[in-house]
């Protein structure tokens, strides 16, 4: 007999049986089978659903930024290669171009599209990889696997090419390191039409596949205020309707001769991210074509070893995750005096507390993905 003081619902259960969820702490890292790198995160979590969000990070600090400037011009060239293999071309290219602008080198005609090439081929390469984790952390394996092999085709494209699947020694200070002739450009267009069609089939399958759509759709979301108040950039900021693309923004390279297309969603979701890394997969092909048909005879850089004076600048391009910005000072010595970058990650990871509020703890993984962290980019 329940107490008349009691308030019973319709089915006859009072209140005092209704259970109130427990809040607790939930510990995702450093080391986790949904993180590629370690990173930690203190969840709080009230039942299912998040409620706030730590994040620590510097589990990997490795003193690059204080390396370089133990080394040369030339060998720092190499070393900010050795950053992230998945933006290995980006890094190099951001620092000789600040090492550009203190010397007031002229980069070769033909060399600006060699850069574009490069950086294109990873971007290729390093947005296939995302979404193919995404398949994974969804539980869609037979996804994930069919994304990785056509991955591969890029794979293989760098290797041909560049003789490297993963960093690709592409970047001097001056031009690039590497050339093409009509052999390998016959080969880089056989493999461009091999992966052309595979890249538009795996985005219609994302755009409508069922299982990628209930666990994507409306998961994570970063409003646009939101996106602007955290200083997101790359594909997270363009998902979320903030269309900021360095190539448009700030053209480098031989992207003012080139057509680039503006992608963005206004969602701000999970989903969108994805959808964003795999529109500009299918144009990074598109871009390395045009500069294939464009791309113009010449040297590919100018003196091997150019003198840099002292001097300070900045130089940005647009790595795979979003803007990349390199800080460079020099000095008579044959080092940097100093060398300071900030990548991507470091403006994205911010919102995750944005995009975990209110998230269920099924979606943590998710949702982290969908930024693409970094860390190694990010704890210099």
């Amino acid at each position: 007999m329940t107490s008349p003081d009691v308030p019973v619902s319709a089915h006859g259960v009072s209140a005092h049986d209704v259970a109130v969820p427990e809040t607790y702490t939930i510990p995702v890292g450093p080391l986790h089978v949904a993180l590629e790198e370690p990173m930690y995160f203190k969840i709080d979590v009230r039942g299912e659903t998040v409620t706030s969000v730590d994040i620590n990070a510097g589990h990997v600090h490795r003193g690059i930024e204080y390396l370089a400037t133990h080394r040369s011009m030339i060998q720092t060239v190499v070393l900010t290669e050795r950053i992230c293999s998945l933006c290995s071309a980006s890094h190099p290219e951001a620092f000789a171009m600040a090492a550009e602008a203190i010397a007031e080198l002229e980069v070769p005609s033909r060399a600006k599209y060699l850069r574009v090439i490069a950086g294109e081929v990873k971007r290729l390469a390093s947005n296939l990889f995302n979404v193919a984790i995404l398949a994974h952390l969804t539980g869609f394996e037979t996804l994930f696997m069919h994304v990785m092999q056509v991955r591969e085709i890029a794979q293989d494209i760098k290797e041909a090419v560049f003789g490297n699947r993963m960093d690709l020694g592409a970047i001097c200070i001056g031009g690039v390191r590497y050339d093409l002739d009509a052999e390998i450009m016959m080969e880089l267009t056989k493999r461009l039409d091999e992966i052309a069609p595979l890249v538009d089939e795996i985005i219609e399958t994302y755009r409508t596949n069922g299982t990628i759509l209930r666990r994507t759709r409306g998961v994570g979301v970063l409003t646009r205020d939101q996106a602007i108040a955290c200083g997101v950039v790359g594909p997270v900021a363009r998902a979320s309707g903030v269309v900021y693309d360095v190539r448009h923004a700030a053209p480098y390279a031989a992207y003012p001769d080139l057509e680039v297309a503006a992608r963005g969603l206004s969602d701000g979701d999970v989903w969108s991210r994805a959808m964003i890394r795999l529109y500009e997969a299918r144009d990074a092909i598109d871009i390395v074509r045009q500069a294939l048909a464009k791309l113009p005879a010449g040297e590919i850089h100018g003196d091997e070893r150019p003198d840099v004076p002292p001097g300070e600048t900045i130089a940005k391009v647009e790595a795979p995750r979003g803007e990349l910005i390199y800080y460079l000072k020099t000095n008579d010595g044959p080092n940097p005096e100093r060398v300071k970058w900030r990548v991507p990650t470091f403006m994205n990871w911010d919102a995750l507390r944005f995009m975990l509020a209110e998230a269920k703890v099924a979606d943590i993984a998710i949702v982290v993905n969908s930024i693409d962290p970094c860390i190694s980019c990010t704890e210099r």
